[in-house]
């Protein structure tokens, strides 16, 4: 049977459009109308009239954009236009990150945005949400993507400082989601030393920190003497890892945060000594499962590795599309 979603939902290259509602949803360019699904800027942009989100997006929203204008949205909660049921559930991305659900004529469609399956103590667990159509994202959609448990990956930090403590261990991670998910996980592996962070981290730890996810004790570097780091973890931006910045730090040990690190070609292109596979996107088993926990009619494809997932629903018989998509990144997020 043929989805009737095709005839109410329409992809576009900057976006979903949903027609009765005249909604668009992780639009890239400014609507009179947008549900956005999180804060990283590949999905949230400034510039909408009238924007649905969850209360931490907006949070988010406002600091990079200078404006929380917009309808708070909890999870499990919604709202109606032109007779489209919209309501958001958790996808366990970054910190308030929501799938969307929309239910027209009989007819259940999930967007998930981007989604993870895998513990995070900085964000809500991924919901399962039954629907008809599932449009998900496939940033890691080929087999080689299966992302190691985190505690390993944890433990290697651990590991080098113990071997090189005249040294510190400088982290690149994405300033929103990844670096706080980052010192959460050494908080919880037992860290309870001071974390140093680079400058443009810290205004999103300090949302982290105002919207309820506690990170412990937080350092700027340009406060700390270079002897007092030695032995010590530091956060900055990836781009940050061989800037001149880093000089001002003793000996410093390179790691990177992301998915994309299970690419050792990435990792020696930015000289990473650590490459952390840490990421905030469902990996090959995750999506593949997903789809297969839902059972959806169809599954359609917005960004990533498409063809790779959706010769995997053609081989196990379900019915797939792929989604031309455009501004959708596969950068330090991952």
């Amino acid at each position: 049977m043929m989805a009737k979603a095709k005839h109410w939902i329409e992809p576009h290259p900057q976006g979903i459009y949903v027609r009765p509602a005249d909604i668009w949803i992780d639009p890239s360019v400014p609507k009179k109308q947008a549900v956005v699904t999180h804060g990283h800027a590949d999905h949230a942009r400034g510039g909408h009239g009238e924007v649905w989100a969850t209360p931490e997006t907006l949070a988010i929203m406002g600091l990079r954009y200078g404006t929380e204008a917009g309808t708070p949205i909890d999870y499990g909660k919604g709202f109606e236009r032109g007779g489209v049921r919209f309501s958001l559930h958790s996808a366990g991305h970054v910190l308030g990150s929501a799938q969307v659900l929309m239910e027209y004529d009989g007819e259940r469609v999930v967007v998930t945005g981007d989604f993870k399956r895998r513990p995070d103590p900085t964000c809500a667990p991924f919901e399962p949400v039954p629907c008809d159509i599932f449009i998900t994202e496939a940033t890691f959609g080929l087999p080689v993507f299966k992302h190691p448990p985190i505690a390993g990956e944890i433990a290697k930090i651990f590991a080098r400082l113990e071997a090189e403590p005249d040294h510190c261990l400088l982290v690149g991670a994405y300033a929103l989601g990844k670096a706080q998910r980052v010192i959460a996980e050494l908080r919880r592996a037992g860290w309870d030393r001071p974390i140093y962070l680079h400058g443009a981290m810290v205004r999103m730890c300090e949302l982290y920190e105002e919207l309820g996810v506690s990170l412990g004790e937080l350092r700027l570097v340009m406060d700390t003497r270079k002897e007092d780091m030695r032995g010590q973890i530091i956060i900055c931006p990836p781009s940050a890892l061989i800037d001149k910045w880093s000089r001002r730090l003793p000996n410093p040990i390179t790691a990177m945060a992301s998915g994309w690190m299970r690419v050792r070609g990435r990792a020696r292109q930015r000289g990473v000594e650590i490459p952390l596979v840490i990421s905030d996107h469902a990996d090959w088993d995750e999506l593949t499962g997903t789809i297969r926990e839902l059972a959806p009619r169809e599954t359609w494809i917005t960004h990533g590795s498409e063809d790779g997932l959706l010769r995997w629903c053609e081989l196990h018989q379900i019915k797939a599309r792929a989604l031309a998509m455009i501004g959708r990144e596969d950068g330090d997020d991952g």
